[in-house]
């Protein structure tokens, strides 16, 4: 199964996970407590070292994502996001599966736990 197939079931199945597309940057955006935790699109091929790549963007910790893109090359600095706290990986390149699942559990709970103890609640159902 590729990413492709999986990925999108995977990233909504997350505890008060939304979708929806962003039509001006023609992304399809995933978010909890209205914050963006995961993003897919392709960029065109004016975006360099992007274009035409079959990405998802997820939030990381900048220590980790350096370590990440030195030793994946299919893992690059976020496509038009915080390049210190953003990654995005080519989901036609080699990135490792359960590499690719402990990405996308690493940046939504980096941002769940960014939520107001509140609304984590909310989400959680407690």
């Amino acid at each position: 199964m590729t990413a492709h197939e999986w990925l999108d079931t995977y990233l909504q199945a997350k505890p008060g996970a939304t979708k929806d597309y962003k039509i001006e940057w023609e992304w399809w955006r995933y978010q909890v407590g209205g914050k963006m935790f995961a993003a897919t699109m392709r960029p065109g091929a004016q975006y360099g070292e992007y274009a035409g790549r079959n990405l998802v963007s997820l939030k990381c910790d900048p220590v980790w994502s350096e370590q990440l893109r030195a030793a994946h090359p299919d893992i690059l600095p976020g496509f038009y996001a915080d390049k210190r706290h953003w990654i995005s990986i080519d989901l036609d390149g080699t990135v490792p599966e359960d590499l690719l699942r402990e990405l996308c559990d690493h940046s939504y709970n980096l941002v769940f736990n960014k939520l107001t103890k509140k609304l984590q609640r909310e989400i959680l159902g407690a």
